[in-house]
């Protein structure tokens, strides 16, 4: 059956970030679809508790602040020791910060880049390994449409960075490791509601902005990036590796 190819049962999988937002959204779906998760935050949510209680041989979480340099290595050991291996992970955590370039301080700029840049890839190169010695795996970097454009009217020239950057590393990440059954894809979210956004969606003139210059009028729901997630993760997209999948409601078609 083709809707069979959209199934993950009994793949395991590493969602960062996995307590709220399109995280969480993430967590919920894989599991529906028959995943065995390992979820890391930095704290637990009440919605998080839910899934970890309706599932308790299915899903686990361990705290970890992935600018610790020792998470990475530390959450993939985690994971194996729950599940025994580690086929999918979601590199999901992120932060983002506005100010003007001029004005942007070295505190910020190294959290921004530790927290979307450096962690991401410290946590794919400690997944590589048992995925390499178990034959294969997947991964599906989160990235956003701010790696393409330059955001109206926030100024983030940070994260905006960052984000291209995760881009390119799928890229590359998805060259070197075709050839040896893993691939490598990002999704790219454009506006969806989540805390992360509910400081500009509050303000009516960046909403009004946002929304604008949104084709479709609307903000994405985090499920939206979630069904996205499942597509890039499962074998329904065995032949896709080193895309970048754009789901922003048109935003950069213009």
């Amino acid at each position: 059956m083709a809707l069979e190819q959209f199934r993950i049962d009994g793949k395991v999988a590493l969602v960062t970030g996995g307590n709220r937002g399109i995280g969480f959204a993430i967590a919920k779906l894989f599991a529906e679809a028959g995943a065995k998760l390992m979820l890391t935050s930095r704290r637990r949510t009440p919605q998080l508790d839910e899934l970890l209680d309706a599932n308790p041989e299915r899903c686990a979480w361990v705290e970890a602040d992935l600018i610790d340099p020792k998470a990475p290595d530390a959450i993939v050991k985690e994971t194996l020791k729950a599940f025994g291996r580690l086929d999918i992970l979601v590199n999901n955590a992120g932060v983002a910060a506005d100010g003007d370039f001029h004005d942007f301080d070295d505190e910020r700029l190294a959290f921004i880049m530790d927290t979307n840049l450096i962690a991401p890839f410290r946590v794919a190169r400690a997944a590589i390994k048992p995925m390499l010695e178990q034959g294969g795996g997947t991964i599906v970097n989160i990235g956003s449409i701010s790696a393409d454009v330059a955001n109206d009217p926030q100024k983030q020239v940070a994260y905006n960075s960052s984000k291209a950057a995760v881009h390119q590393m799928t890229k590359v990440m998805a060259f070197e490791y075709g050839g040896r059954n893993i691939r490598v894809n990002a999704l790219a979210p454009g506006y969806v509601i989540s805390d992360m956004t509910a400081g500009g969606i509050a303000k009516p003139d960046w909403n009004r902005i946002w929304t604008e210059n949104t084709p479709m009028g609307r903000f994405a729901h985090p499920d939206e990036m979630a069904n996205c997630a499942l597509f890039l993760a499962s074998p329904a997209s065995s032949y896709v590796t080193g895309a970048i999948l754009t789901a922003d409601g048109g935003y950069t078609t213009h």
